[in-house]
């Protein structure tokens, strides 16, 4: 599968974390407070909860339900209860739009 261009840029904005869909894999699109956008499995490894719906701190998301929060960088769970990593997907930049392939994973 090709990377599927999910907006632009712009219309995420900082601190703002997006739920899309692609090939029945959901992602959690997310703008930090530096600008950098990060793409991570939207399902709370603890519960199955939206982590999109959650909170972005610094490099993190936090879990809306529970409070974990997981590294946007490397998927992995900073604080309990979750213990296990969400997947981290690739993020391009390309002509000010975010192109994602939830085929393409980043290795931890």
């Amino acid at each position: 599968m090709a990377s599927t261009k999910i907006c632009a840029l712009d219309d995420l904005e900082p601190n703002e974390a997006i739920k899309v869909e692609i090939g029945g894999v959901n992602i959690a699109v997310v703008r930090d407070s530096h600008g950098a956008v990060f793409a991570i499995g939207d399902t709370c490894t603890h519960g199955d909860i939206s982590l999109s719906e959650g909170f972005v701190e610094g490099d993190t998301l936090e879990c809306w339900a529970h409070g974990s929060k997981f590294s946007l960088k490397t998927g992995r769970p900073l604080t309990l209860p979750a213990y296990e990593p969400v997947p981290v997907y690739q993020v391009d930049l390309i002509d000010g739009d975010v192109f994602i392939d939830p085929l393409v994973t980043i290795p931890v």
